[in-house]
């Protein structure tokens, strides 16, 4: 029993890893910005913690804070000429973003080792650090969720137009929404840097961008649950399916195309408008 529960932890570890790196996109999303820069702010604070801890010998949380300064930083900086953009064209911006990173850490070899990577790292992270984490993460958003920030990024998303009449300044909070998910972003990159033993620049490639993507739209923007649970099932299902594991990106896309036609707000967020209806039906026949 305890070898079975011993062979599953890399795999509950790459869970959460994932799960930290959809809150990053979950942030921006449920603010009603249409940013792709997880992978982004995931590559800098992947290279800012595995520099930190292997080159520099700064402690684990040390590093872990500073992938997530790098993260946010990244994010204020790319948010003064993107707040103002909108739908696509901050889409585009935000993958262009993304290709200037990857391209960064391929030719910057002193610093990044290039196409090589970044190899021998020590592994710091284990099972408990990762909880810990997770779980200060998942309360983060859940307080973020229940106050007036929650509220105001749902405004926005809904209809910025609204949302701009009853005087919510639109561009502050979307520079907000780019900064926490440069926080989490890189604060998720850096988990995988620590744990980890190498680093090369196509672990933040256009796979990580769509799954990031992906564990969001099918688990839900507005509860935080949504992307755990995205997480979770899209980390867990090319192991339950493995003869699926090559054709991750396949599985993914057709998952999302089923997801958008048939359960449109994602699981946990569809699940919850079915027991909210049912309440309000049971309230009314009450009487």
């Amino acid at each position: 029993m305890i070898g079975f529960v011993s062979s599953l932890q890399p795999l509950g570890e790459l869970v959460l890893v994932n799960a930290c790196l959809a809150f990053s996109q979950y942030v921006v999303l449920r603010a009603g910005v249409f940013s792709l820069a997880t992978a982004g702010f995931a590559s800098l604070g992947a290279y800012g913690a595995a520099i930190l801890a292997a080159r520099h010998g700064v402690p684990m949380p040390l590093a872990l804070v500073g992938a997530g300064l790098i993260g946010a930083v990244a994010g204020l900086v790319l948010s003064v000429p993107l707040s103002r953009l909108r739908g696509v064209y901050q889409a585009i911006a935000t993958l262009a973003f993304v290709q200037i990173v990857l391209s960064l850490a391929l030719y910057l070899e002193p610093v990044t080792g290039g196409a090589m990577g970044m190899n021998g790292l020590p592994r710091l992270i284990g099972g408990w650090e990762l909880i810990l984490v997770f779980g200060v993460i998942f309360y983060a958003m859940l307080a973020l969720s229940r106050a007036g920030i929650g509220s105001t990024f749902d405004a926005i998303r809904q209809e910025e137009t609204v949302a701009v009449s009853l005087g919510i300044r639109v561009v502050d909070y979307h520079r907000l929404a780019f900064a926490l998910s440069g926080a989490l972003g890189g604060l998720g990159g850096g988990l995988m840097a620590l744990r980890n033993y190498s680093l090369v620049p196509e672990d933040f490639g256009f796979p990580l961008l769509i799954a990031v993507l992906t564990f969001v739209v099918l688990g839900g923007r507005v509860s935080p649950v949504g992307p755990v649970v995205g997480a979770a099932v899209l980390t867990l299902l090319p192991e339950i399916a493995r003869p699926l594991a090559d054709y991750r990106l396949l599985v993914n896309g057709v998952l999302m195309v089923l997801v958008i036609i048939y359960w449109p707000h994602g699981i946990v967020d569809t699940i919850r408008l079915h027991l909210r209806q049912r309440r309000h039906a049971v309230s009314q026949a009450a009487p």
